[in-house]
């Protein structure tokens, strides 16, 4: 299949609005049952398991088996940082009030690493703090930003994956921190308990220990005005 041909049919898969349920579903890196994405998209199990076939058929998600159930994750980082420029761009008009909802504006997952108004403003501290600095193709951590990553117990682990990269916040419209460094602070903060996740949403509660330790390590205010 030509180049041209394989992104038509990406498109064509993204086009239909149950298939793009899922997928948004699937956008904090968790995996999830065809029985749990049936709900998400808002159709029965029967239609939903045409779309997961199409959906893995095209390179989009992977499935794997336990016991009796079938579990859907995206493939890859890639394809998480292909929806996020997506949602980035499907509006191109002036701003308007958003309507994602406060919680899911102020911290969120994109697939692995941190997103919305918390994950802005850890990728602002680093890059204002000389320990970071993005580009529009990719990104690079000082020696004081691995001396400072090190110290904070979020030192990234050898991989293939890219070391570190911007992403494009689709509702900040400002880049939060992608790749191994992003997946290893989002990791980090999970582990001091400083942020949660919250149930049937990829919405992120940051907790009364993360409210003093984002002040006091990263220099912000992480109730964001709540």
């Amino acid at each position: 299949m030509s180049d041209i041909n394989h992104l038509a049919s990406i498109a064509a898969l993204l086009g239909d609005p149950a298939r793009a349920n899922i997928l948004v579903a699937l956008f904090d890196g968790r995996a999830l049952t065809a029985k749990e994405l049936a709900y998400a998209a808002h159709v029965t199990p029967q239609t939903a398991s045409g779309h997961l076939g199409k959906l893995f058929e095209g390179g989009l998600l992977t499935m794997e088996k336990q016991g009796r159930h079938r579990y859907f994750r995206l493939a890859s980082a890639s394809v998480a940082q292909m929806l996020e420029s997506i949602m980035a761009v499907t509006d191109t008009q002036p701003p308007r009030p958003w309507r994602g909802g406060e919680g899911l504006r102020n911290a969120r997952t994109c697939y692995d690493h941190l997103a919305g108004r918390l994950g802005v403003a850890l990728a602002s501290f680093l890059m204002d703090a000389g320990h970071l600095v993005l580009s529009s193709d990719g990104g690079e951590v000082s020696a004081s930003g691995l001396a400072f990553l090190r110290d904070f117990g979020a030192e990234p682990g050898p991989s293939k994956r890219v070391f570190c990269r911007p992403c494009l916040d689709w509702s900040e419209r400002r880049p939060h921190l992608a790749g191994r460094v992003g997946a290893a602070l989002a990791c980090r903060c999970f582990d001091l308990g400083w942020i949660r996740r919250q149930r049937d949403t990829r919405a992120l509660a940051v907790t009364a220990e993360g409210r003093v330790g984002f002040q006091a390590r990263f220099g912000f205010d992480a109730s964001f005005g709540q």
